[in-house]
């Protein structure tokens, strides 16, 4: 709706898209619809889709860096036509392995629980679901979890991912083109907001005081935001799960970290200031 305010086009069903010459100051982009071959002319390509697009497959493999993290485990989760345990996100560490309370709306729930990458979702009946997501909390507030009939019920891996650099000629990569964390950070979508937060800034700039400074720098400014929430969501995803190679160190040395982050001040603003998110660099 805000796109057609501004008397913009949104193409849906584009079939086959190919960025072409980025290193040119002319790069277009082609799609197929139907038979034809339909060209776009642009002054910049913004890659904003997702991590199997097309966007960061055409950057040359000699000059794209990628890494990644797989994580041995994934989330469960549930959506519910049920009243929210808490207006606020619950996580839990629990030997049996991580679950979280979210909400959607007051009448709408999403929960989590950590789960075998082979699972299988017709292994996971309501009941079971709600078994062992009560299992992992305690009596207390298990008892006040509203249950009901899944409407949505998925398995999701967790990984993290950053590809580097998020430019290449006239293509910028933005969001999940980019990088992927586990969704224990909750910053998967920050962080898209931040690339085009950077973006529409270096692109104001550019065509309305051609400078281009921010243009230059937006690779490096955009991945030193990322890195700290990759950093910040691994460190979560590690503190709250069970990993299957954990011995008892490991374990002792998370609850020696999570008893300093719940009486230490100093951790719990630092901790606040990366969950809310960092400010914006200048």
């Amino acid at each position: 709706e805000a796109r057609d305010r501004m008397n913009g086009k949104v193409i849906h069903n584009a079939d086959d898209v190919r960025p072409h010459d980025l290193m040119s100051d002319a790069p277009w982009v082609t799609y197929r619809d139907g038979d034809e071959i339909v060209r776009i002319d642009c002054d910049f390509v913004i890659g904003a889709d997702g991590f199997h697009g097309v966007s960061r497959k055409s950057i040359p493999k000699d000059v794209l860096r990628e890494y990644e993290r797989l994580y041995p485990f994934g989330w469960l989760g549930l959506l519910s036509r049920t009243k929210p345990v808490n207006p606020e996100l619950i996580y839990v560490k629990h030997e049996r392995g991580f679950a979280l309370c979210s909400l959607r709306s007051q009448v709408l729930s999403r929960y989590y629980i950590q789960c075998e990458l082979d699972d299988k979702l017709e292994d996971w009946s309501d009941d079971r679901f709600w078994e062992e997501l009560k299992s992992r909390f305690p009596g207390d507030m298990a008892d006040a979890i509203e249950t009901g009939p899944s409407i949505e019920k998925s398995i999701a891996p967790l990984r993290s991912f950053v590809a580097e650099p998020m430019r290449h000629g006239r293509l910028f990569l933005a969001g999940d083109s980019a990088h992927i964390v586990p969704p224990t950070g909750a910053k998967g979508l920050n962080l898209a907001f931040s690339d085009v937060y950077y973006l529409s800034r270096a692109l104001g700039e550019h065509f309305a005081k051609n400078n281009d400074t921010y243009l230059e720098s937006y690779s490096d400014m955009a991945l030193r935001r990322v890195w700290n929430a990759e950093r910040f969501s691994w460190n979560l995803t590690r503190l709250l799960h069970r990993f299957p190679d954990d011995d008892p160190f490991d374990q002792r040395t998370r609850e020696g970290e999570l008893a300093y982050l719940s009486t230490s001040e100093i951790a719990m603003a630092a901790i606040a200031e990366q969950y809310a998110g960092l400010p914006f660099e200048d």
